[in-house]
């Protein structure tokens, strides 16, 4: 049974860091660089709100079922973003990752694919996960194409299934990986993660 725990994960010039309160500034920067919170399929937090998404992570991971990290770029120093692990399920040793958000001006580079490689490898080769999951707004075609393009499968939709912050209720699409499938996984984000940085 996973017993997934607080550690620093670096690699390729971003680290993920255990969430504190210390990082909570740099949170708020990070989603001020585009107002994030502005897209309506998502749970970004705003700069007021940012104490209670951090009261919110601390909660899961008191509970067990969330591992909240903050996203530094080693480079700049600067936080970027957050990710976490949440709906953990130790007894049949799953993860989903989610709760993700990057600065704009980070966006549609690497930070995405470097967290993603670093948390499925942590998942898979560390802790043991038999699964790896993602769940998305079914209006965030980015996300979705985002998800499908670290080689995730797409499980189906789950219709109806839970609030957005508008008071709307969204449909669900379900992603996963296996523990068979990543090996190939984790050879196309290494290739992909390589040839990015030969065109820096």
């Amino acid at each position: 049974m996973i017993e997934p725990r607080p550690i620093v994960l670096e690699y390729r010039g971003i680290r993920l860091e255990p969430l504190t309160e210390e990082h909570l500034p740099g949170i708020a920067k990070a989603a001020s660089d585009g107002e994030l919170w502005k897209l309506w399929f998502t749970a970004v937090p705003t700069p007021d709100g940012v104490r209670k998404w951090f009261e919110f992570a601390m909660e899961g991971l008191k509970a067990g079922h969330m591992l909240p990290w903050a996203v530094r770029e080693l480079a700049s120093g600067e936080i970027v973003g957050s990710t976490r692990y949440h709906d953990i399920i130790a007894p049949v040793d799953r993860v989903e990752i989610g709760y993700t958000f990057y600065a704009q001006s980070r966006q549609r580079s690497s930070v995405n694919t470097t967290c993603k490689l670093m948390l499925m490898m942590h998942a898979f080769d560390t802790l043991g996960c038999k699964v790896v999951g993602w769940r998305t707004d079914n209006f965030n075609f980015r996300s979705q194409r985002a998800i499908e393009a670290l080689g995730a499968k797409k499980d189906g939709v789950i219709r109806h299934s839970q609030a957005r912050k508008d008071g709307t209720v969204r449909d669900t699409v379900m992603y996963s990986v296996l523990a068979s499938e990543w090996p190939d996984v984790k050879r196309h984000l290494e290739l992909r993660l390589a040839r990015n940085a030969s065109r820096e």
